[in-house]
């Protein structure tokens, strides 16, 4: 693969009506394949929404929360593998011959988690992620926490995701580098994102000799969808693309794999670390 199209969908669900976002998310899928894009991104939970039930407002122990009707039919309802929408992606997908990560709250153990499905061009889902790094200060101490980080494997690029909060960890990025992550792909669902949380992404693909995409909905302070390469010294700006805060739609960004791979193969970053001084970094914090 020499160059590699992605489109980063830069739009808010509000409605937790899956068949509505479903709908939303087929019209994007078939305007970024007219676009001849090789790939396209949806922010985080976009089929389902990023809504919360209202009694989750009341931060109560989970267990408080178990015989509401509201929560109940929240974490019941949530989307599975052999549910509807998923197929219908996964057939738009191999319609239109394109990647898809799509977003959504999914069914786990007991709660729902929050999760990105990457599928390919045929249509088969590649690999199911669920968010390791939960805000637990938040509303999102009612889901359970993904336990891993992995790779998989489009055509010949390898690619890893993490979601949203996941960013703010930088073991979350090196983690993937190690398994061997060429591009990090990101949904998003947050605000603040200048100046700061763009830098944070810029030094990622740096650090990580990755490149980073994320898709974010539009927003006060939020927006701002963005792709990054890690040439850095090969140029003054690593940034592919930015969008700015309030614009709704596709973004595109075009990745340079061949370039990629060959400034990741003569370049040191990441290649020299020396393991036995990271005391801390497998022990339980308190």
């Amino acid at each position: 693969m020499n160059k590699f199209k992605i489109a980063l969908v830069q739009h808010k669900t509000k409605s937790t009506d899956v068949q509505e976002n479903t709908t939303l998310a087929l019209r994007y899928i078939a305007e970024a394949k007219q676009a001849n894009a090789d790939f396209i991104l949806f922010p985080e939970c976009f089929l389902t929404s990023y809504t919360f039930p209202e009694i989750c407002e009341t931060f109560q122990p989970v267990e408080n929360l178990e015989n509401d009707p509201a929560f109940r039919a929240w974490c019941e309802n949530d989307l599975h593998v052999e549910g509807a929408a998923l197929n219908a992606i996964c057939q738009a997908a191999k319609h239109h011959a394109i990647g898809v990560e799509i977003t959504a709250f999914t069914q786990g153990k007991k709660y729902p988690q929050n999760s990105a499905y990457l599928i390919d061009r045929n249509g088969a889902v590649l690999m199911k992620y669920s968010k390791v790094h939960t805000c637990d200060f938040s509303f999102e101490r009612y889901l359970e926490s993904g336990d891993e980080f992995k790779v998989c494997h489009f055509e010949d690029l390898c690619l890893g995701t993490m979601i949203c909060y996941d960013r703010e960890y930088p073991e979350s990025a090196r983690e993937l580098m190690l398994q061997g992550a060429e591009l990090i792909l990101i949904p998003n669902d947050c605000g603040d994102i200048k100046p700061f949380r763009l830098q944070e992404l810029s030094v990622a693909a740096m650090q990580n000799q990755v490149g980073v995409a994320m898709a974010n909905p539009p927003g006060d302070k939020a927006g701002c969808s963005c792709a990054f390469h890690p040439q850095v010294w090969d140029c003054q700006d690593n940034c592919l693309a930015v969008a700015s805060e309030s614009e709704a739609g596709l973004i595109y960004a075009t990745f340079d794999i061949d370039a990629l791979r060959a400034y990741r193969k003569r370049e040191d970053l990441g290649k020299y670390r020396k393991v036995n001084a990271y005391r801390h970094l497998c022990l339980n914090s308190k």
